[in-house]
């Protein structure tokens, strides 16, 4: 599949190129990325080549993992679209399983750069991405899932904005840079509301009102 770009007027959803190496080196190194990814820590250029050029556009090239970089959709020349867009924020994709057609599921992963949170930014990136998603036209999926490492709020946060509803707490669900650690798990419906759907916890931190 070719890339393709996704905007509403607030986000410009694109695949990140080499241009964005250096941007996507300095992300990358912020340390509430590397606490809740699986992204390389230490993280140097070269990870953010290999990510650019290994992951991203094989990614695309065989129709199964789809990445975008986020960012405004105005920049500073103050014009909508490719021509206006603002820098790098950060990094939304879908890795999609292998079901036939019309039964195939999706994981919805994302970050988002210091400069980007606290904006609303991730909740409309992550509306166009699981829109599309859903869409007959799009990937006309069956199912998305959404995972996180115990104790990411900000994570849960967005998810439960976009609707989805938590399953549980799977222990030694996910494996981080060679460890097992304790991961909620989390599901959406094409017909499920893309808004929250259960209370938000009682014991969750206090957090920003916008991601």
């Amino acid at each position: 599949m070719q890339p393709f770009a996704l905007d509403d007027g607030v986000v410009h959803l694109a695949t990140p190129t080499l241009d964005d190496v250096d941007a996507i080196t300095v992300a990358c190194q912020d340390p509430d990325v590397a606490a809740w990814t699986v992204v390389p820590d230490p993280y140097t250029r070269e990870d953010a080549l290999g990510f650019v050029r290994d992951y991203v556009a094989p990614g695309w090239e065989r129709g199964n993992v789809f990445t975008w970089a986020v960012r405004e959709s105005v920049g500073p020349s103050g014009m909508p679209g490719p021509e206006g867009v603002g820098p790098l924020l950060g990094m939304f994709g879908l890795g999609v399983d292998d079901a036939p057609d019309g039964q195939r599921s999706a994981e919805i992963g994302y970050w988002m750069s210091p400069a980007g949170r606290g904006r609303g930014l991730a909740t409309a990136a992550g509306r166009l991405v699981v829109d599309w998603a859903f869409d007959p036209e799009g990937l006309g999926l069956a199912r998305l899932s959404w995972e996180a490492y115990v104790g990411n709020w900000p994570s849960r946060r967005l998810a439960w904005r976009l609707g989805f509803r938590v399953e549980g707490t799977v222990r030694g669900h996910s494996l981080q840079r060679g460890v097992r650690r304790d991961a909620w798990v989390a599901t959406l419906l094409p017909d499920d509301p893309r808004e929250p759907v259960e209370p938000w916890p009682d014991d969750a931190p206090r957090l920003a009102t916008t991601s």
